[in-house]
């Protein structure tokens, strides 16, 4: 077994062998520019984007030419943010989108903000859910763009998506789904589930890093967007720039991949995810955040009582690779913003931690991963009643 054992896959997971097999020729033999028409290595190159095109629509229910190739989610949740918002021609533009979404979409409203745009941030529940409540009561005349993820990054908490979508088209509102973690962990379907526009990232489903793709929905209703990048008119002019084609074609093979294998896949690694709780429970005073949630089968938030969160991570770090809770920086440790908005203590939020299973997890890893942190919390707090260290 391979120190430290790898519990981050909402991070990041490494490239499927068979999708870096497909990826090799590209590099090398098949290095055609997908926009050169005049000869074979360009033509080569194009049907090797469109069959992607076709592999990623697959997978969440869309048309091939609904699929804009970007390098990845954060530029595709940048393209339909902003797009929406410089297309609109209304006078006064408002969006709606949820105080605990990625970054990616939080960024990109502040900036709207700066332009002018007014954006309402709806709260969460204990469970990390919105209230549709509250989102119906914050729509108004100029609201132009709803935007609300499928699955939370840190705690896996799963929005009511198809609730929202039956909102929004209700009040003529478009509605972007940041799908980056739900995509190829849950079955998915862009019709059914009434999404209008929706970023995903190949590098959360064993394909390489920089390279995502938008979904835009062509009609019922036609989505248009302003272009964020200008240049030869790439993507149907949505998006510029010569096709990462080595890239494109590994985010099409893994979600090929997904589709064929998601469903059983899901169901192995939530055995391995609720075995990890189960046997961590065992240790009393250890809480799953958002547990009543519905939430994504592969992750899992789990706050520690009586325990140095720092310590923790530090001590567990040559045998574990799992992430904190908490964006941290040289000068300071900031409290999740997300667990924060969920209510909880900052004490709570410094000792809780995301642990995020993948496809290349065994059950080997998660008896490894218990032991490992069981002896290091029962340590902790002999320490603490023996008055050795102060717990922070």
């Amino acid at each position: 077994m391979k120190l430290p054992v790898y519990l981050d896959n909402n991070a990041t997971t490494p490239v499927d062998p068979r999708v870096l097999q497909e990826m090799l020729p590209y590099f090398s033999d098949k290095f055609g520019n997908a926009a050169s028409r005049t000869h074979s290595y360009g033509w080569e190159a194009e049907e090797s984007a469109d069959m992607a095109r076709e592999q990623i629509a697959g997978l969440i229910g869309a048309h091939p030419q609904e699929i804009v190739f970007t390098s990845g989610a954060t530029e595709a949740v940048n393209l339909a943010i902003k797009g929406v918002f410089e297309n609109s021609d209304q006078q006064e533009k408002h969006i709606i989108t949820v105080c605990t979404e990625h970054k990616a979409v939080l960024d990109t409203c502040k900036h709207i903000e700066r332009l002018g745009g007014n954006v309402t941030y709806l709260p969460v529940n204990t469970s990390g859910q919105i209230s549709l409540t509250d989102l119906e009561n914050a729509i108004t005349a100029n609201t132009i763009l709803i935007a609300v993820m499928y699955a939370n990054n840190e705690t896996g908490v799963i929005q009511p998506i198809r609730e929202i979508a039956a909102i929004a088209k209700k009040n003529h509102i478009a509605f972007l789904s940041d799908a980056t973690q739900a995509v190829g962990k849950i079955p998915l379907n862009v019709q059914n589930d009434g999404i209008d526009l929706l970023a995903l990232s190949a590098h959360k489903i064993y394909g390489p890093k920089g390279v995502g793709a938008l979904y835009v929905r062509k009609k019922n209703p036609t989505v248009t967007l302003t272009a964020q990048m200008d240049g030869g008119g790439h993507e149907r002019n949505m998006r510029s720039g010569t096709l990462n084609v080595p890239g494109i074609v590994g985010l099409g093979w893994a979600c090929e991949i997904a589709g064929a294998e998601m469903v059983r896949e899901a169901k192995r690694i939530a055995a391995l995810r609720n075995a990890f709780e189960v046997e961590l429970l065992v240790l009393q005073d250890i809480e799953i955040n958002a547990e009543d949630a519905r939430r994504l089968p592969n992750c899992t938030n789990i706050s520690f009582g009586q325990v140095d969160g720092e310590k923790l991570i530090f001590e567990a770090g040559s045998d574990l690779a799992f992430s904190r809770s908490s964006a941290c920086t040289s000068a300071t440790l900031e409290p999740s913003y997300v667990l924060k908005a969920m209510g909880f203590s900052d004490e709570r939020i410094h000792n809780s931690f995301r642990f995020s299973f993948g496809r290349f997890s065994t059950e080997e890893h998660v008896n490894h991963a218990v032991s490992v942190i069981s002896k290091i919390v029962k340590q902790h707090r002999h320490e603490r009643d023996h008055g050795h260290h102060p717990v922070v």
